[in-house]
């Protein structure tokens, strides 16, 4: 269901941060029109910026302050050395600056460019040329401030104590665009489910990292996953996520034959002591189809999308830890889903060759209602049809306060980051009948 929102009145709403924001916050900003938008979106950044992932906001935690990540170039893959950009953009004031520039990316991921618990914590990952090793940076954006860290970041706990990492060096091996580009030689294979391999934690106060779980622990603990010829596989971990509060990662590990083949995979949670390792989607479940999976706001259970009734398409589900409790939560899901933290709705896009896609090269935002089973297209916006590393992914994620929603896109020909204004929307939407 596609409708637009008739806006009546001007409403502005505090962030829970306490920073107040409203559309005439963001007058400074050039507005997106293209395909005609149902709420108030602007362009904020251009020219071969991205932001990281749908799970973890570059909006910082005082609402003030954007950090992105701007590539060198849009038409080939990094090789080892290039540097890129970490850009932050002021969000009250408009203009920008580089903040530090980075080896340590990829084309998907950028270089996991994410916050802290406070806008003084802002991390990503490097690379040092001399020796080609990789580790994570923290900088404070207002001194210059840095701090060179043990472990890599895929994501940071909400309040910055703890970066949770898994082999980013041999992340091309699960799949190109979300590590970091060293020579071959650096980014050994993993042949078998091996021992030296895994999630580790790093805490940014003492500076040290610790692995929580080896590919060979979770292959001991899970008989599920057990082959009879492991040997024969190479198994990776990757992503692995926080949850919002903090107690509990999810990741995915994935295995595929050596000598080539299909891959399988299967979501894991954990605790960040490294216990209570359980199996939240099967093997079995994810062949059947599905992909992305996150935490819920609660912090009790996963989202993602999942082909639940053996039928074409997917479905978002819901489920706890240990994969119980599976429940739809909304019948027709897409690309990259992330519920709203004050629970109710999500947003997701789409792959343009996913049914809800227009099949133009364009991803649609699209807001849907878990309670009534309805959806709002908040906009559309071009991402080409490229696949691979090179292609372009909406990532659209929610900022702190579930007001404003930050996605990619492609306009003029290069990688964008656009923020949607849902502050009217949801004041209508809560003062209704």
């Amino acid at each position: 269901m596609r409708y637009r929102v008739p806006f009546l009145f001007f409403v502005s709403v505090a962030l829970l941060t306490g920073v107040v924001r409203s559309e005439a916050d963001f007058e400074q900003f050039s507005r997106y029109t293209g395909y005609g938008p149902t709420v108030p979106i602007y362009r904020v950044a251009a020219d071969r910026v991205i932001h990281r992932f749908f799970d973890t906001s570059p909006i910082s935690p005082s609402g003030r302050y954007l950090a992105l990540f701007r590539v060198p170039f849009e038409d080939r893959s990094p090789r080892p050395g290039e540097a890129g950009e970490v850009v932050l953009v002021d969000l009250k004031q408009g203009g920008e600056r580089v903040v530090a520039t980075s080896r340590g990316w990829e084309m998907q991921m950028g270089a996991n460019v994410q916050w802290g618990g406070s806008d003084d914590e802002l991390y990503f990952n490097d690379v040092d040329p001399a020796d080609w090793s990789d580790f994570a940076v923290k900088i404070n954006p207002a001194t210059g401030e840095r701090v060179r860290l043990r472990g890599t970041i895929f994501m940071a706990s909400r309040d910055g104590r703890t970066l949770a990492s898994y082999n980013l060096r041999a992340s091309r091996y699960a799949q190109v665009g979300y590590g970091v580009v060293v020579p071959d030689s650096h980014a050994r294979r993993n042949i078998g489910p091996v021992a030296d391999d895994g999630i580790w934690l790093t805490d940014t106060r003492t500076n040290e990292t610790r692995r929580v779980l080896s590919i060979a622990d979770a292959y001991r603990l899970l008989p599920e996953i057990n082959l009879p010829n492991p040997e024969d596989y190479e198994y990776y971990f990757f992503q692995v996520k926080w949850n919002p509060q903090g107690n509990r990662l999810l990741t995915t590990l994935q295995w595929a034959p050596g000598s080539g083949g299909p891959r399988r995979r299967v979501v894991i949670t954990l605790r960040p002591d490294g216990s209570e390792v359980r199996i939240a989607v099967t093997p079995d479940q994810w062949a059947k189809g599905g992909h992305h999976i996150n935490w819920a706001p609660d912090g009790e259970h996963v989202t993602m999308n999942l082909n639940v009734d053996g039928q074409p398409g997917l479905e978002i589900i819901r489920a706890r830890p240990d994969g119980s409790g599976l429940t739809v939560i909304y019948p027709v899901g897409s690309g990259h889903p992330t519920v709203r933290p004050q629970g109710r709705h999500i947003v997701t896009d789409a792959y343009p060759n996913e049914p809800v896609a227009a099949g133009d090269g364009t991803s649609p935002i699209r807001l849907m209602d878990m309670v009534t089973k309805t959806e709002v297209q908040l906009g559309q916006v071009f991402v080409s049809m490229a696949s691979g590393e090179l292609r372009l992914d909406p990532h659209p994620v929610w900022d702190r306060s579930g007001n404003f929603v930050v996605f990619n896109g492609l306009e003029n020909g290069t990688r964008n980051v656009y923020i949607a204004d849902l502050t009217r929307y949801f004041a209508q939407v809560e003062s209704g009948p």
